[in-house]
């Protein structure tokens, strides 16, 4: 499938598009499952092979000459559009990363599962690119979803999460592995950007090779770039040999280029030249060196606002941005805590050699209503706090709160105190329905005196 002329196709005459959609394809080339290109009225822009195997006939025709099938045409077998497609979502809300096509009900006529937008340079969404699972065709009965759902994988890698955001990141992250394009990870500090940055690496066909990480924020503008490009002996004062760069060291595999946001214009325009030519030139040398390195950087920043700040180089951001991924705060995947909580204390307690300890479903509660502005970081660090500084088989709210000066405490405490205040009521109404709504044989049960139940009653507004 050739990609649309820059000149005729007015939506793929952006840079960014057709640097997108060129990385797509050569992901796609590669993949058994459907994958394709719909611009917002449904025209087939892109479509790998296993996509096209099952339009019909007339279709493959139209595409060959040069029109633009529809997707309902090619995929559906239809005549008419579909009515309202669930897709469509993509272009109606820019804040959509990704919509899920399948959940419930049959599934969509042409067995589209999901659909994610295509951003131009200006932002604005003007295609999406959409994943088909299944063949021919044929739609998904709602207990196959259902048997999906459960059987998603709550890890990947060392990535950890069960919730939507997540799945849909582990699903990206095996789609852009195998492509030697460049992936540019978003997402505020502590989400784990290096974790994925690995993770890419570890199911890719570098695997094998070096994965080198570069803190681009931690070192001065001189010294990143012998670092990374090497230097010759005598190019400046104390390089008394040649030196190897990162490049060279990373030379089949991957480089992890963290916090690129912070690094100078200068330097920027010679990163450009090793994205563009595949070369390196070290530091007072005059021979250019060639690299065949996978670059996946990384940033908690806005980088189209740095551009239009002029602080970041456009043609840069381009050529970074050509895979882009964004890791989701702790705060936009609650229902992933208690998975990672269990999994640090697991972690923390092999550690310092300790039995495995349980949590406590009120100390899941309440951590899961905390704010966590350190993210999963913040929460790995928390939970070892914990492990380490109180005893017992199970951790409880109390030993969360044990020791902590952290401005994080307030917070903590009071999400505790509403955990707490919640299961309290959810067992008294449940000791009620047991005993009839009789209050005496209710407090037994819950081992409290009538006098703390009927205050409960009260405070809880219990009828």
């Amino acid at each position: 499938m050739e990609f649309p002329d820059a000149e005729t196709d007015v939506s793929f005459s952006d840079p960014i598009l057709r640097a997108r959609l060129e990385a797509i394809a050569q992901l796609a080339s590669g993949l058994t499952d459907r994958v394709a290109v719909m611009d917002r009225h449904f025209n087939v822009v892109y479509a790998n092979e296993p996509a096209w195997a099952v339009a019909p006939a007339k279709q493959l025709a139209k595409q060959s000459e040069g029109q633009r099938a529809k997707c309902y045409e090619a995929f559906a077998h239809r005549s008419d559009p579909c009515g309202t497609c669930p897709a469509i979502k993509v272009f109606e809300a820019p804040e959509v990363r990704s919509i899920s096509c399948s959940v419930g009900g049959d599934g969509t006529a042409c067995g589209m599962y999901q659909a994610f937008p295509l951003t131009s340079a200006s932002r604005e969404v003007s295609s999406m690119v959409v994943l088909f699972r299944n063949q021919g065709g044929v739609t998904q009965s709602s207990s196959e979803v259902g048997q999906r759902s459960s059987a998603m994988p709550e890890s990947l890698g060392e990535l950890i999460g069960r919730s939507p955001a997540m799945q849909r990141l582990f699903e990206m992250a095996r789609l852009v592995a195998d492509s030697s394009a460049t992936v540019l990870i978003h997402g505020e500090s502590g989400t784990g950007k290096e974790l994925l940055a690995r993770t890419i690496h570890a199911l890719s066909r570098r695997r094998d090779k070096p994965f080198i990480v570069v803190d681009c924020g931690a070192l001065p503008e001189t010294l990143l770039e012998s670092e990374l490009f090497g230097h010759v002996k005598g190019a400046f004062t104390g390089a008394v040999s040649n030196k190897r760069g990162l490049f060279e060291e990373a030379d089949s595999g991957t480089i992890f280029l963290d916090e690129i946001a912070d690094t100078t214009p200068v330097f920027q325009a010679k990163l450009l030249r090793v994205l563009q030519e595949g070369e390196i030139r070290p530091v007072g040398g005059t021979r250019p060196i060639k690299v065949d390195v996978r670059i996946i950087s990384a940033t908690n920043k806005d980088l189209t606002e740095l551009v239009k700040a002029k602080v970041f180089r456009q043609d840069l951001y381009y050529r970074l941005a050509v895979l882009p991924l964004y890791i989701p705060p702790l705060r936009d995947r609650r229902e992933d805590i208690p998975l990672l909580a269990e999994h640090f204390i697991a972690r923390s307690c092999q550690r310092h050699h300790q039995p495995v300890r349980a949590l406590s479903e009120e100390a899941k509660q309440a951590l899961m209503r905390a704010p966590w502005l350190g993210n999963v970081r913040e929460l790995q660090h928390y939970i070892e706090r914990a492990v380490v500084t109180t005893a017992g088989e199970t951790i409880t709210c109390d030993d969360l709160l044990v020791h902590d000066d952290t401005e994080h405490t307030d917070d903590l405490r009071a999400a505790t105190r509403g955990a707490i205040v919640q299961t309290e009521r959810t067992r008294i109404i449940e000791a009620l329905k047991r005993t009839g709504g009789n209050r005496v044989k209710a407090a037994k049960l819950l081992k409290i005196s009538r006098a703390s139940l009927y205050n409960k009653l009260r405070a809880y507004e219990i009828e």
